[in-house]
């Protein structure tokens, strides 16, 4: 996109945006359907992007959160940063936000998680939704098997019925087409996480202190199981299929940032912080790369023994010269700010890590079930971590990408909402 189309793309936001402002007494209300779970920073991170988003491009609108979960210290995260948010959560407070509410938005996720209560919202209102920045697959990411054709059809049904679907990566949004989705806007949109702004400065600047880590001498590394053993957090039986993909694969899994860390060690003046973007991944970090590193290396690494929350993650990611692991969303947070980050993907997964392809950052994107890539892995962070200058820029440049979408993003839901009833 050039700089004049860009220009006129975002003339035609603004103006959308003066219709509403224009109309106080016509004031809109959305309802937003997101806040997955606690567990992971990166499910955090879903709501308070696109809260950013409606804050920055539709102020005058009102916000109403249905979230899945808000606990663990989460739903005061939220209205700290976002103070005239309205959270529904009782059966009475949800019936009044689908009688007041104009238009609802399903959030980020990896499928359409509330599928159910987006029909619900079609049939008993009749009023117009949208979805933002999903992932869609023929594999049920949840239960690690292929989605039966019917589950597939009654989805495309439902986004056939939307103003607008955006997918967070290409391959989900070929395959929706694929498979005939109608919908008036079927287009590529990023991952509402790109924009979330949580911080949590003290807590980073305490953390930093406390284990030497100086700004912009250090990277973060970040481990995953294949699949996450949230059976070890909820006190259930493991899973004995997942259990034992991910004992065979954590080996190959984690050998080249094992490399990785130590050849930045050895050839940088930089230490590296070993974190987690999930409640199941610290004494993985632990086991599996801080043990395993030779004892000279180790006095060089830090490994964070217990878990974040999303602003203190945040905080840590900006003061750091870049990222590299298993995960997804905290590379999205660190490029949501113009910091270098890499992402390594396999199978198991659902497509969003393709969205690193999207943006331009194909070769920041490892697979880790081809031995050719994932054998490159320690020479990219290191070249990533030995010119911070240019590894910035090429951060910067995949997040204007990024805020032009955005942007374009929030000059359609601005028209649908004016012309909502």
């Amino acid at each position: 996109m050039n700089r004049r189309h860009f220009i006129s793309q975002l003339t035609l936001a603004l103006g959308g945006l003066s219709a509403i402002r224009a109309n106080p007494a016509q004031k809109k209300r959305i309802l937003l359907r997101s806040a997955w779970q606690t567990l992971n920073i990166g499910d955090i991170a879903h709501t308070p992007g696109l809260l950013t988003l409606l804050e920055k491009y539709l102020p005058e609108v009102e916000v109403y959160l249905w979230p899945s979960r808000v606990d663990s210290g989460v739903d005061q995260l939220l209205m700290r940063r976002f103070p005239k948010l309205k959270i529904v959560q009782t059966q009475s407070e949800i019936n009044d936000a689908f009688r007041i509410c104009d238009f609802l938005i399903h959030g980020s996720s990896a499928t359409l998680s509330a599928q159910n209560h987006v029909i619900q919202w079609h049939e008993s209102t009749g009023k117009p939704f949208g979805v933002y920045g999903i992932s869609f697959s023929r594999k049920n990411s949840w239960k690690a098997v292929p989605e039966s054709p019917e589950s597939l059809a009654k989805t495309i049904s439902i986004l056939s019925k939307a103003a607008f679907v955006y997918f967070r990566d290409s391959k989900s949004l070929a395959l929706a087409k694929d498979l005939g989705c109608t919908s008036p806007v079927i287009e590529f949109g990023p991952d509402a996480a790109f924009a979330c702004d949580l911080k949590d400065e003290e807590a980073a600047e305490r953390f930093l202190h406390k284990n030497m880590l100086k700004e912009g001498r250090f990277l973060c590394c970040i481990p995953r199981y294949r699949y996450t053993p949230f059976w070890s957090v909820f006190g259930r039986e493991p899973d004995p299929l997942r259990l034992a993909r991910n004992m065979e694969m954590k080996e190959q899994d984690h050998a080249p940032h094992r490399e990785a860390i130590t050849q930045v060690v050895e050839n940088l003046d930089m230490k590296v912080l070993i974190c987690p973007e999930d409640r199941t991944q610290m004494q993985l970090g632990k086991e599996m790369i801080y043990d395993k590193l030779p004892a000279k290396i180790q006095k060089k690494v830090v490994w964070k023994p217990d878990y974040w929350l999303t602003g203190e993650a945040i905080s840590t990611y900006i003061r750091s010269a870049g990222l590299f692991g298993n995960e997804m969303h905290s590379p999205i947070m660190c490029i949501g700010h113009g910091i270098p980050a890499i992402v390594c993907r396999w199978d198991e997964q659902t497509t969003k890590g393709y969205m690193w392809e999207d943006i331009g950052l194909k070769d920041w994107l490892f697979d880790m079930d081809d031995e050719e890539q994932w054998a490159q892995l320690p020479q990219t962070v290191l070249d990533m971590a030995s010119n911070p200058k240019k590894s910035r820029q090429r951060a910067v440049e995949a997040l204007e990408f990024v805020k032009r979408r955005q942007t374009e993003t929030m000059q359609q839901l601005s028209k649908d909402l004016q012309s909502s009833n």
